[in-house]
């Protein structure tokens, strides 16, 4: 039986047999064998093809003992659980930034804390001014999903709270354009706050304040996915937002 499902992910990644089989150093054939007849690949190389492809490997091969394994890698990325995002040592956000040499992501609708730290904006120079990629993402104060949580949080002032960070982020904006900001208009079930390999994950819970909710501190793992999930998440936000404006930040 073939395996479509690594047919249809080469695809969605533009890839081709020769292109994977470059990436993970395989003879073509043997990947031709793996979508034709359905041959189950090394485990090793299962993880090597699900990291090129970004997937997990279990959306890849129906392997029990795939299965098992990135289910313990699953658990492992998890280095931490915190009850409330108002229990996460105040040090942990900038030290996990402090760590970063390439990625710098940030994917809220507000963030408003982040934004009043001045050490967190001088900790951005510093990043992007060493060659590493900073991305802010904040929604968009006029946008249906803005107001829709601003009412599931029992409020109707998250629009002032995104644009209060606007105003906040304007002197680095204009200092380091480098530093990139856009704003979305996405359902967000989580902010995330990303490191290179790093992140904290704040789930959006009905009802209350993003503060009051749990956060997860993750480390990503080769053949783990869950980092990769959220990782995937921010890639798709900030490909559909957009650049921001004057009119964004006066609400004019």
């Amino acid at each position: 039986m073939s395996n479509e499902r690594l047919r249809s992910a080469l695809l969605a990644r533009n890839m081709t047999v020769q292109s994977l089989a470059e990436a993970i150093d395989v003879n073509p054939k043997t990947i031709e064998r793996w979508i034709t007849q359905g041959k189950v690949p090394y485990r090793r190389h299962q993880y090597a093809t699900a990291a090129v492809l970004k997937v997990d490997v279990t959306t890849l091969w129906e392997d029990d003992r795939a299965v098992d394994t990135a289910t313990d890698l699953t658990k492992a990325e998890i280095a931490t659980i915190y009850p409330h995002r108002h229990t996460v040592p105040s040090a942990l956000w900038r030290e996990m930034y402090g760590r970063a040499q390439q990625s710098l992501d940030v994917l809220v609708y507000s963030g408003l804390f982040l934004s009043e730290d001045p050490l967190f904006h001088d900790l951005v120079r510093a990043k992007v001014e060493a060659g590493a990629k900073v991305r802010i993402l904040l929604g968009d104060p006029d946008c249906a999903a803005v107001r829709q949580r601003g009412v599931d949080e029992g409020h109707q002032i998250m629009g002032g709270k995104i644009r209060n960070a606007l105003l906040l982020y304007r002197p680095l904006m204009r200092s380091h354009p480098e530093v990139g900001f856009r704003l979305h208009d996405s359902t967000l079930y989580n902010s995330i706050y990303r490191s290179d390999d790093e992140m904290l994950v704040n789930p959006h819970v009905y009802g209350i304040g993003a503060y009051m909710a749990p956060v997860l501190h993750l480390r990503r793992l080769p053949g783990g996915g869950l980092f990769d999930t959220y990782a995937n998440s921010i890639e798709h936000t900030w490909e559909n937002a957009r650049p921001i404006t004057d009119s964004d930040i006066t609400g004019a």
